[in-house]
């Protein structure tokens, strides 16, 4: 079925639609409109109420747009593929799998992408707090995010050629690979595991403390301080200079020079981090 240039209101206006393309629509007021529908595309379609894509699988939207209150937008649902697409909504992604996003707009991103599984994310821009928190098996390429807490209790996350401004990102983690990316937030990467940074430039007051498995190659660390702390593990190549050093209790850390090192015998053995300045 093809629907062209319409407009459906009222609850579960289209409900379990299937094998269906909506050109240039738009769903007004009514929750639920395409609720557990499959295979469906929507091509320039306009979302001006809750929950329009809830238990769907198999949905393609281009150039689609999703007002503030298409809020809680798309839960539940397998297989999407999301591209030029503007979104006003909080909440929009929730306990999904196979999720595609390519030049997508996340404006209102607050607790979007929460508890969802292979996600692709290319040329993609969010703002808003606890960004992909409980998410897992997550590669982003040209990603922005402004907002605090990005990432939370994460596991599988690969992260290129992005930029990241966000306060206490990547905390509860396992297995977090970020190449390419500017970050900017304070403690960054606190209680996590495997945690791997290249070419990356990272600012964040008191930033990666207590990881066990901490790599650096080739990172450069801005106004960087009392890094480190109960980190195991670590294999620090910096570019640059390092604030200060507070406590790490094993590894490797190589910078050019650390303004201050701070190794506290009664709290970590000062014999297991080996620490070299290059000047």
């Amino acid at each position: 079925m093809i629907y062209e240039n319409q407009r459906f209101t009222g609850e579960r206006a289209k409900f379990a639609e299937k094998k269906s393309v909506f050109n240039n629509c738009i769903f007004d007021d009514g929750e639920s409109p395409l609720k557990e529908s499959s295979e469906i595309e929507l091509n320039g379609t306009n979302f001006q109420w809750k929950y329009p894509l809830w238990y769907c699988s198999n949905v393609v939207a281009d150039n689609c747009s999703f007002l503030e209150m298409a809020r809680a937008g798309i839960w539940y649902t397998n297989d999407i593929l999301m591209k030029n697409t503007l979104v006003e909504a909080p909440k929009i992604f929730r306990k999904c799998r196979h999720v595609v996003l390519e030049k997508v707009q996340l404006m209102n991103a607050s607790e979007t992408l929460w508890q969802c599984s292979a996600v692709m994310m290319n040329d993609v821009v969010a703002k808003g707090d606890y960004f992909a928190m409980n998410s897992s098996n997550i590669v982003a390429n040209n990603f922005s995010l402004a907002g605090n807490y990005g990432f939370d209790s994460c596991s599988n996350i690969e992260i290129n050629n992005s930029k990241l401004l966000t306060k206490d990102a990547f905390w509860n983690c396992e297995n977090v690979i970020v190449r390419d990316s500017y970050i900017c937030g304070e403690y960054l990467g606190w209680n996590s595991k495997n945690l791997y940074f290249e070419n990356c430039v990272i600012e964040s007051l008191q930033g990666l403390c207590y990881i066990d498995g901490l790599v650096l190659k080739n990172c450069k660390l801005l106004n960087t301080n009392l890094c480190f702390e109960y980190c195991a593990n670590i294999q620090a190549e910096i570019d640059g200079d390092i604030v200060s050093v507070k406590n790490p209790i094993s590894g490797m850390i190589v910078a050019d020079k650390i303004g201050e090192i701070i190794l506290e015998s009664d709290k970590i053995n000062p014999n297991q981090t080996l620490i070299t300045q290059r000047k």
